[in-house]
């Protein structure tokens, strides 16, 4: 028996100087359906405009199957019963993605220095290199990471140039502790850094009963302020604990 195969009729952007990447998940979205699909390509800001104009539309690409307009690359997904992502929604993927490399960071770097991953310097290793990657996303866009963390944190409220200087406090002692060097002045920076944010942050979400959101990866964030940004203070204040007490 011969498998009938649907037409999908695309409208998309290919102009010299820019390819609509929606256009492009679009026509894999469709082709991955089984769709044959008729591509048409939008070649001049003219064309596109006119096309917009004629199917009273606001954005391209648009995607019509057996006459009926189905929309754009978000309407496809749904079309299909695909979820769509909600950019205000909250989410923990970034914490979840973060924590997960950085494991396996430390479990490859704890093979490569001592033939295996299962050692107590691959955990050193994870909550340090944690820092370190967690100081990368603030300071990616300082200002928006100050303007985010002026919402709950103690210390940076009462003087502001501490929301600045957090970021670059906390990669400093993370790659200090990686490099198990100058624990004079990594340790105390991240006692202090760390008891100030969990502090805060039991402050905010615990007694005030605030929903925020959390500046740890960065200004942007969609990451809820609550347990996930007390454990990552608390592994800083742990982890310098744990310098003081390790024998030498």
């Amino acid at each position: 028996m011969t498998k009938q195969t649907s037409t999908a009729t695309l409208y998309r952007m290919v102009m010299p100087g820019h390819i609509c990447p929606y256009g492009l998940k679009a026509r894999h979205l469709l082709e991955s359906h089984g769709f044959d699909v008729d591509d048409h390509w939008l070649e001049t800001r003219e064309e596109t405009d006119a096309f917009k104009a004629e199917h009273g539309v606001a954005t391209t690409p648009q995607t019509f199957i057996d006459g009926r307009r189905i929309g754009g690359y978000d309407d496809l997904r749904r079309h299909f019963g695909l979820s769509v992502r909600d950019p205000d929604a909250t989410s923990y993927r970034p914490v979840v993605a973060l924590f997960a490399m950085t494991a396996l960071m430390a479990l490859a770097a704890s093979f490569a220095a001592f033939g295996s991953p299962f050692t107590v310097r691959a955990a050193e290793w994870f909550i340090s290199f944690s820092m370190c990657a967690l100081a990368l996303l603030k300071l990616q866009d300082v200002e928006s990471f100050s303007t985010m963390f002026l919402n709950y944190d103690l210390l940076a409220r009462r003087w502001v140039p501490y929301s600045y200087v957090y970021p670059f406090a906390e990669g400093l002692a993370g790659v200090l502790m990686t490099a198990q060097a100058l624990d004079w002045l990594s340790i105390p920076v991240a006692l202090f850094i760390g008891t100030i944010g969990a502090v805060s942050v039991f402050k905010a979400v615990y007694i005030d009963k605030r929903a925020i959101k959390c500046a740890c990866v960065g200004g942007s964030s969609k990451v809820p302020l609550g347990f996930v940004s007390l454990t990552e203070n608390l592994a800083m204040v742990g982890m310098a604990i744990w310098m003081l007490a390790r024998p030498m």
